[in-house]
């Protein structure tokens, strides 16, 4: 399936303004707003809660509580079925280095791991990373511990049916993501 026009649109959007996202001009939640959101609404999740649904069955909850030793955490996005976490999201604004920053990839293992979710992904949309989150964190380990997935916002159109085939509200549904985290643990 080729990748949607509202995808291809967001690319080129954020493609003509990232030098100005880069040196700063951007912030975490303005990227939340401006591409995150309509990113994951593309893939079919509710993040606004525009069902109205009562809060123990939002699809997407924004700045969850997680408790990590005796303190409460937020992760950005909570991604549900039927009140159940499948997944978190942690944004980070524009020119974060997703790839080789430390303490980005340890902070989403460190969340997910705490959550017991197999898979999270970390983005700055620049950049997208996915960890297998049942592997220990360790605030020492490299970015590409447990790191299964890396790709920059220009590769989405190509991996579109990968991408979407794993995280999209459908793809759970339909048990999609529960096969790629089982296999991810042999990545």
């Amino acid at each position: 399936m080729p990748a949607p026009q509202d995808l291809l649109r967001l690319i080129d959007r954020f493609d003509q303004h990232l030098d100005d996202y880069r040196r700063g001009r951007f912030n975490e939640t303005q990227l939340r707003r401006d591409y995150l959101d309509p990113f994951f609404e593309i893939l079919g999740w509710d993040v606004a809660n525009k069902k109205g649904y009562a809060e123990a069955y939002r699809e997407v909850i924004h700045e969850d509580a997680i408790r990590i030793d005796n303190t409460i955490k937020a992760p950005d996005y909570t991604f549900r079925i039927g009140g159940d976490r499948k997944f978190f999201v942690e944004a980070k604004k524009p020119g974060v280095n997703i790839k080789d920053d430390i303490a980005p990839a340890y902070q989403v293992r460190r969340y997910a791991w705490s959550g017991k979710l197999p898979l999270s992904l970390l983005t700055d949309f620049e950049e997208w990373a996915v960890y297998d989150t049942r592997i220990k964190p360790d605030r020492l380990d490299r970015s590409t511990v447990a790191r299964v997935q890396y790709f920059k916002y220009n590769e989405l159109p190509e991996r579109w049916d990968e991408f979407e085939g794993i995280f999209s509200r459908e793809a759970i549904l339909r048990g999609s993501f529960d096969k790629y985290a089982q296999s991810a643990k042999t990545k």
